[in-house]
């Protein structure tokens, strides 16, 4: 009898714990899912890649006689500059605001997250705006030493566009740092000092050692917007990568170039997620329960002087004075600007932005679900696929989609010829159809993470008890499980509408005509030198950028 007892207890236990697939056979499509959307994915790096059999000789001999080792120092220079100045001040103000209690301390632990609302491409044109030679800095020097400035540093070389991307890239270095010293708190130090160190060598020994996980991560991130940025650099005039895509492509009407271009790009950004993951790979580190403020070291005197003007000048370049001047010159331009082209760009990123957003989220459910039902190591790796989008640049993505979109539209127009003598043109290319498809492709990563986070608070035996009253999968989806995920839905679609509405290159590359959107204006107009013209859209777009960061300020602290 104990026997009998003991085995239908163990047939019950397994039962609990197959893969809720057992549960509900009909639902085997959703195995499907996770590996179509990664052939989707990866389409345009295969396209790419695929451009090297067909070389652009011609064009190539160009650049290599012109331009290809000016991108190759460029590139080089540019993210190793990014990298050290974003690590400096991101790792510093972590630790201040993480590990010191100091006057304003609390206002800067949130209020340094700020940057990450304007674009960097929108600071690149607020700094040459106020320091370029006809700026009113330049300018107002002049006057008061009545001479001219020999000693400025020119703007358009390296420098400027580099502490640019400084100023707008260190959130990302400091949110993940001060993530790693507030699991460390001040009993780390007392720990180091037991150890005879003193709370300097017990930082550089002990405290920055452990966070070195959390701080790749943000100096991973930062690399991978340095090398995808576009708008930045184009602003100063800067040769990149990114840059020489887009006149190969549009400056020298050499697709095939591009793609070979960009796919120099892609081997150079997987070298690095390799690099990061094998780094982070071999390194196991044990984390503990958050310090609270109680056991914070309190700064006095002057040192705490110094620790609140730091934070409060890098807070007042990167955030405070870029506003200023684009609050400033918005007001001038009000009148000028706020006309029916305005509403007409501001119609066109608020369309494609909810567009983007509804189908990127719809497709992340559909991959955290199949996850859900089909937890398998090959599901798995179909889903990380299908998330790297994020890591590609916006150039990439542009050209590897719009060479097969292309293609098939040449096949169609055949067909259609061929069949009923109808010459229909373009069918696919210049369609918002491809900017929504680039959209997805870049930013499925970003919906993907919010809502696959709240769908593992989910427990698996609501799932089952569902089942067990017969519902389908689908069923069991809209039921149960999206009135659960609202939260992180919620999150992810803010943070892809976001990105959306400030995201250029690929608009830029892909758009149909008549189809600007406030980015692309920003571009247009600072390419001219129209740097009071671009405020008003750039306002709207920062606006809209303290969305997410509004997100994450309440998620900072928990």
């Amino acid at each position: 009898m104990n026997s009998e007892k003991y085995a239908a207890i163990e047939n019950k236990n397994t039962e609990i714990s197959r893969p809720l697939f057992f549960l509900n056979r009909k639902a085997s499509f959703w195995r499907l899912i996770p590996f179509l959307v990664a052939a989707l994915i990866l389409i345009p790096v295969v396209v790419v890649f695929s451009s090297f059999l067909m070389p652009a000789d011609d064009v190539w001999k160009h650049l290599v006689e012109t331009a290809l080792s000016t991108l190759l120092i460029n590139t080089f220079w540019l993210s190793l500059g990014v990298v050290v100045g974003t690590s400096l001040l991101g790792i510093s103000l972590a630790w201040l605001t993480a590990i010191y209690e100091f006057p304003g301390s609390r206002f800067f632990s949130w209020a340094l997250l700020l940057p990450l609302a304007i674009p960097a491409y929108v600071t690149a044109f607020i700094v040459l705006g106020l320091f370029d030679y006809t700026g009113p800095i330049q300018t107002a020097l002049r006057t008061w030493l009545g001479s001219e400035l020999p000693w400025f540093p020119d703007l358009y070389g390296g420098g400027g566009v580099t502490v640019v991307m400084i100023l707008a890239f260190y959130p990302y270095v400091y949110l993940m740092a001060r993530n790693a010293f507030l699991t460390q708190g001040k009993r780390l130090l007392e720990v180091a000092q037991s150890l005879g160190l003193n709370r300097k060598q017990g930082f550089f020994k002990v405290a920055l050692p452990m966070a070195r996980p959390w701080i790749a991560g943000g100096i991973m991130l930062t690399l991978m917007e340095t090398l995808a940025d576009f708008g930045t650099v184009s602003v100063f005039n800067y040769d990149t990568f990114t840059t020489a895509i887009y006149k190969a492509w549009f400056g020298m009407f050499s697709l095939p170039a591009a793609s070979q271009l960009a796919s120099l790009l892609i081997i150079l950004v997987f070298v690095l997620i390799i690099i990061e993951q094998q780094f982070r790979a071999r390194m196991r580190f044990a984390e503990t329960k958050r310090s609270s403020r109680a056991d914070r070291l309190v700064l006095s005197g002057w040192k705490a002087s110094v620790a609140t003007c730091f934070a409060a000048s890098v807070l007042f370049f990167a955030f405070v004075l870029p506003i200023m001047q684009l609050g400033g010159w918005a007001a001038h331009s009000l009148m000028q600007s706020f006309n029916q082209r305005y509403l007409e760009f501001l119609l066109h990123s608020i369309l494609l932005s909810v567009m983007a957003t509804l189908i990127t989220c719809f497709v992340a459910i559909l991959l955290v679900y199949a996850v859900r039902l089909y937890s398998n190591t090959f599901t798995r790796i179909a889903v990380r696929i299908a998330t790297i989008g994020y890591a590609l640049p916006g150039a990439v993505l542009a050209v590897g989609i719009f060479i097969p979109l292309a293609w098939l539209d040449d096949q169609l127009n055949e067909w259609l010829l061929t069949l009923f003598q109808i010459e229909a043109g373009l069918l696919i290319q210049g369609t918002v159809g491809v900017m929504l498809i680039a959209y997805m492709t870049r930013f499925l990563a970003v919906g993907h993470y919010p809502i696959d986070s709240a769908m593992q608070r989910i427990t698996r035996s609501i799932d089952e008890a569902a089942m067990g009253f017969g519902l389908t999968s689908w069923a069991v989806l809209r039921s149960v499980h999206l009135p659960m995920l609202k939260t992180g839905i919620f999150t992810a679609a803010a943070l892809v509408f976001v990105d959306v509405m400030k995201e250029m290159p690929i608009t830029l590359m892909t758009r149909p005509f008549g189809w600007d959107t406030l980015a692309v204006r920003i571009f247009s107009l600072t390419s001219e030198g129209e740097w009071q013209q671009a405020a008003l859209p750039a306002v709207t777009l920062v606006l809209a950028g303290l969305v997410p960061i509004i997100l994450l300020m309440r998620q900072t602290d928990k």
